[in-house]
């Protein structure tokens, strides 16, 4: 059978499975969905439930496939708390969900500054210190117990082998838990008393441990399990690992997240979720994200179907427009999204969500300094109209995008298999032709006035409110 290996990638709204041949070839795929269920009134990860989905289908693909181990790949701001080799004490956070005003009001002003996680002060859980504060704080009893704060790719490792173990990407992943320039923990993991419950730091795709499987058919199967990665900065590894340098990654899913390596930090914005992630290598990352996928699924109606450059024509000419924002976070916070010059539906709302994730991402590349090659991966990568809008919109840089589109599981194998002395990737990005939509231009210098002009407005009226409230 041929060798391979099996990466699994925990998104927010799909799990999957990728099994690759050592010679870089995609040899199978499966895919599931995560539970989130109530768990004293915290909206939780069903882990149970996502683990034997897992132990399911890896002990599919040992019987089908001469698997050699498995890599982890996992989405940001979630964490767990363990004690041992297979005790969790609390289940893994949901980060869409607000702390406490009462918890807020004390973690919030402990929030390091920007200049040393370069991390803004964001809502919900984005920054996942203030979801372990949370718990910290209404469960001190079971906080005291707790050895080790495994992060989300981790928490699957230490699910498999029952082995704890940090890494780079995921730490400084706007988490607040890391000061990217001292390549260091921050001030409140000291201030807070947490940095020895953080377990120690090991490269992402070292092997850390082993676990065994049972196929089908009654064989054990031993595996080598590697320590797992975030998923934008995966994908971000496996197009420096191909050999290219001087882009800026476009990574989409769930979130749409702009990676630019040639962006100074001081360009960064607190203000519009401007943040510098972590390499793999530990480097800072440069970077801008907005919830596109999420965004595009609730203004286009969950829309799965083609849609034309007709359509997006049709909206254009009739100037319809959809505001920010749609979801939490983002270069928009203070925003309530809207569609505004009339109603859409079927395609031609579909139409005008994938011009406002278009303009979303045309405006955040301005945002981060973006005049190099623009490298499209992930669910937008397969809609060829935005592609083509994108290079319409930029006509003086080169947009290539991934026909592998799932470039985080990709840069997860090539992370694992460059552990093993492997390097199976090659180049596979292809040019997208600029596209020629009327009006297209003109559309979006309008619609960066308007939404300019009411983010205006919005943060004049926070300003408002927040003096009134002194």
């Amino acid at each position: 059978m041929t060798r391979a290996l099996a990466v699994f990638d925990f998104g927010k709204t799909n799990s999957k499975l990728f099994v690759f041949s050592h010679e870089g070839e995609l040899l199978d795929e499966r895919r599931t969905k995560p539970i989130w269920k109530d768990y004293r009134g915290r909206s939780v990860l069903d882990d149970a439930a996502l683990f034997d989905w897992l132990q399911l289908e890896l002990a599919g693909a040992a019987s089908r496939f001469d698997l050699s181990g498995v890599m982890i790949s996992a989405h940001g701001c979630a964490f767990a708390l363990t004690r041992g080799e297979n005790e969790l004490l609390h289940p893994v956070l949901d980060y869409e969900q607000e702390i406490p005003d009462d918890v807020a009001a004390v973690i919030d002003p402990m929030l390091p500054d920007f200049s040393e996680t370069f991390t803004p002060h964001l809502p919900l859980g984005f920054c996942f210190s203030r979801h372990i504060y949370w718990l910290e704080s209404k469960e001190p009893e079971t906080f005291a117990r707790v050895q080790n704060i495994v992060c989300y790719p981790q928490f699957w490792v230490w699910r498999l082998t029952g082995e704890a173990v940090s890494e780079y990407s995921y730490l400084g992943a706007h988490s607040q838990i890391w000061a990217p320039l001292k390549r260091d923990f921050s001030s409140l993991t000291d201030k807070l008393g947490w940095r020895e419950k953080f377990p120690p730091i090991i490269a992402s795709g070292a092997v850390v441990g082993e676990t065994t499987i049972m196929t089908p058919e009654g064989r054990a199967v031993t595996l080598a399990v590697h320590n797992g990665v975030h998923d934008s900065n995966a994908a971000l590894a496996y197009y420096r690992m191909t050999g290219l340098s001087g882009f800026t990654l476009v990574s989409t899913g769930t979130w749409v997240i702009i990676i630019n390596l040639d962006c100074p930090l001081d360009a960064l914005d607190q203000d519009r979720d401007m943040i510098a992630n972590v390499t793999v290598n530990g480097e800072p990352a440069p970077s801008l994200r907005f919830m596109g996928g999420r965004e595009y699924d609730r203004i286009s109606g969950e829309w799965n179907k083609a849609i034309s450059r007709q359509a997006v024509e049709a909206v254009i000419q009739r100037d319809v427009f959809v505001m920010p924002s749609w979801a939490a976070g983002g270069p928009f916070p203070q925003m309530q999204g809207e569609i505004i010059g009339g109603d859409v539906e079927g395609e031609e709302r579909a139409a005008a969500a994938v011009l406002y994730v278009l303009l979303m991402t045309d405006l955040s590349l301005d945002l981060i300094r973006s005049d190099n090659t623009l490298i499209v991966d992930g669910g937008l990568a397969k809609i060829g109209l935005y592609t083509a809008m994108l290079g319409q919109l930029r006509p003086n840089q080169k947009v290539v995008r991934s026909s592998m589109s799932e470039g985080s599981a990709t840069g997860a194998a090539a992370i694992a298999f460059k552990a093993l002395g492997l390097a199976p990737f090659k180049d596979e990005t292809t040019p997208v032709a600029p596209g020629n939509v009327a009006g297209l231009e003109d559309y979006r210098n309008r619609w960066r006035e308007m939404a300019e002009a009411r983010r205006a407005k919005a943060r004049t009226r926070e300003a408002c409110h927040a003096e009134t409230s002194v």
